[in-house]
């Protein structure tokens, strides 16, 4: 039967996962980790036609195409294949911004466009994505660093300048889905705005409502109209007394990005 391991296409004469690892001189313990249609076993599961199973000896490190095809294994299966064709832009790259593009990184989306126009500073080391080595850095260099540490296999476009509404359209030429994650209210609405009256093609995934340490269970994804989002609890913005902390500024991010990865896969309800 025909089978897809480790990122090739084989013709396997067998019937189960320990039958594959005995011909390919993979131990059937826990030094072999087994990944089968994104699952992760320690069982003898029987195989069949068109099953992708990714093999890897723990300690080894793998040629190109065994980590490409590991990074993307604990995947739903056929998701990878679209997400790779992907584009994503990524507007403001601090707490939602950088974890946003880590986590789409993470996914495998192909291209990701990022802008920003900052450095990297100490108070943003309590919930964006950069390390005290970043400090005095160019936010966009130092998240297309982390990128290329985690997936070698993201194309990173960066510019470093501050969108404007003279700019923006120009900027975002490319891209039909964009994350918005800048911190002004005002940028936010110009941005939004901007690109949903001028670009009949474009989705809008913006936020709002992530300061405190407030339940996460409030922050929600909402689509307002088609082709705009907004994640957030829409009512706990950052003022005096209620900062910006990781746990609920990822958690926005992390709705962000599975919205992004939702649009990318068709899917365009909440």
């Amino acid at each position: 039967m025909e089978i897809k391991l480790n990122g090739n296409i084989i013709d396997f004469q067998g019937n189960s996962l320990f039958d594959l690892c005995r011909k390919f001189g993979f131990k059937n313990d826990e030094t072999t980790v087994k990944i089968i249609n994104g699952f992760q076993t320690s069982d003898d599961i029987s195989l069949k036609e068109k099953d992708e199973i990714v093999l890897i000896k723990k300690g080894n490190f793998p040629n190109e195409q065994e980590l490409e095809s590991m990074l993307s294994a604990r995947h739903t299966p056929k998701v990878y294949e679209k997400v790779k064709k992907a584009r994503v832009a990524v507007a403001g790259l601090g707490g939602l911004g950088s974890n946003i593009a880590i986590n789409l990184a993470r996914t495998g989306v192909g291209t990701l466009h990022l802008i920003d126009f900052d450095i990297v500073e100490p108070s943003n080391l309590n919930r964006q994505q950069y390390l005290i080595k970043h400090l005095g850095m160019e936010k966009t260099k130092a998240l297309k660093e982390q990128i290329s540490q985690i997936n070698p296999f993201v194309k990173v476009i960066t510019q470093n300048v501050k969108i404007t509404e003279e700019n923006c359209l120009e900027i975002f030429k490319d891209d039909t889905i964009v994350c918005e994650a800048f911190d002004n209210p005002l940028a936010k609405a110009m941005l939004v705005n901007k690109l949903l009256e001028e670009r009949e093609d474009v989705y809008v995934i913006s936020a709002s409502g992530m300061a405190g340490y407030f339940s996460s269970n409030s922050i929600n994804t909402k689509k307002i109209i088609d082709r705009f989002y907004i994640c957030g609890d829409l009512e706990n913005g950052a003022k005096q007394g209620m900062g910006l902390m990781a746990p609920r500024v990822s958690v926005c991010a992390g709705h962000q990005s599975n919205m992004a990865l939702r649009i990318i896969l068709s899917e365009y309800e909440c």
